[in-house]
């Protein structure tokens, strides 16, 4: 993947910029799914397909409820749902690749190890995109990251109802890579409006 980023990086040299960003964003993610897994081992493989959509459902809701109302009454913040659903995204790409039978604990390493490969895959995705798109993104409000994810969301609760079944659609894990580049996204923009201050 380093030659597709070196690539890109000389076709368009805002793709570095974008790739250093996404890897900062990418990293307390990641830290947090291994401090999670330490903690509560790998109970989310017990989670259905449809739990996980649920769950980031949730998060996106409440980031959108909070952009409408501006205040949280439990003291969490958006930074926090996006980190949520990024991370819930990428639990819910592994399921996708190791099925819901099979073994329930993974161990902290070979959890981290799955994460880490997921991530890779979401990250080349975006890069992709981003270079075909021109780094688009960077135009767009948050709320309209927040939009899209709940968008995104609904076609997957389609395509589960449908059970699986499409004629056009790039299926759930093309949905859930996309949600997951949204949150980095929205990270990035949110670090962009702190460091402003």
């Amino acid at each position: 993947m380093a030659n597709l980023w070196q690539i890109c990086g000389k076709t368009a040299p805002g793709l570095n910029r974008t790739l250093t960003q996404y890897n900062q964003v990418v990293a307390p993610c990641r830290e947090l799914f291994r401090k999670k897994t330490r903690d509560y081992g790998t109970a989310w493989r017990i989670l259905r397909i449809p739990s996980l959509t649920d769950q980031v459902f949730i998060k996106a809701q409440r980031i959108r409820t909070l952009e409408e109302v501006g205040e949280s009454k439990v003291g969490e913040d958006i930074e926090g749902e996006f980190v949520g659903i990024f991370n819930y995204c990428m639990i819910a790409l592994i399921q996708l690749e190791l099925g819901e039978q099979g073994e329930m604990e993974l161990g902290e390493d070979r959890a981290v190890e799955l994460f880490d490969r997921q991530v890779d895959i979401t990250r080349d995705l975006m890069m992709k995109k981003n270079h075909d798109y021109g780094e688009a993104w960077r135009d767009m409000r948050i709320s309209s990251c927040t939009d899209l994810i709940l968008m995104k969301l609904l076609r997957i609760k389609q395509i589960e109802n449908n059970k699986g079944v499409t004629l056009v659609s790039e299926g759930m894990e093309s949905g859930y890579r996309d949600m997951a580049n949204y949150a980095a996204f929205a990270l990035i923009k949110l670090g962009e409006q702190t460091d402003a201050k």
